[in-house]
């Protein structure tokens, strides 16, 4: 057994696997952000990295992590909304977390209620600004 499975006990080979596994309440939750990526970024490119969905243009935007999806051995409540250069985007409102990290940023979703999908849109919209400028400064 590799070092990457003894980190996650479960393997998904697609996204629909990854779907099929989530309970209920975070699938709901999943299927809302899933959503509100595609329809904001209609170019974006859905792809499974450590066994969660990934978005990315030219580089890795943001990700969904449903807490029933373990990291390491722990699994947490909710549905976890992060954005890859959350250190980048302008969060003067503070409504983004980031723990200890230094460049990842996220926010936590414990029902459909939580989720203010003109304020995720806009920061959606910034990332991926930011996504532009960093491929144009790397050529």
């Amino acid at each position: 057994m590799n070092k990457k499975r003894k980190m996650q006990e479960v393997q998904f080979r697609t996204v629909e696997e990854l779907l099929d596994f989530l309970p209920d309440d975070q699938l709901a939750i999943t299927d809302i952000l899933r959503d509100l990526v595609l329809t904001t970024i209609p170019d974006v490119t859905e792809h499974l990295a450590y066994n969660v969905p990934y978005y990315k243009r030219f580089s890795n935007i943001c990700f969904i992590w449903p807490g029933a999806v373990p990291w390491g051995k722990q699994t947490q409540p909710g549905v976890r909304f992060g954005f890859t250069k959350g250190y980048l985007l302008d969060d003067q409102m503070g409504y983004l977390d980031r723990g200890t990290r230094k460049q990842v940023f996220w926010r936590d979703f414990f029902t459909m209620d939580d989720i203010n999908h003109d304020l995720l849109s806009l920061y959606l919209t910034m990332a991926v600004e930011i996504d532009q400028v960093s491929t144009r400064k790397k050529a």
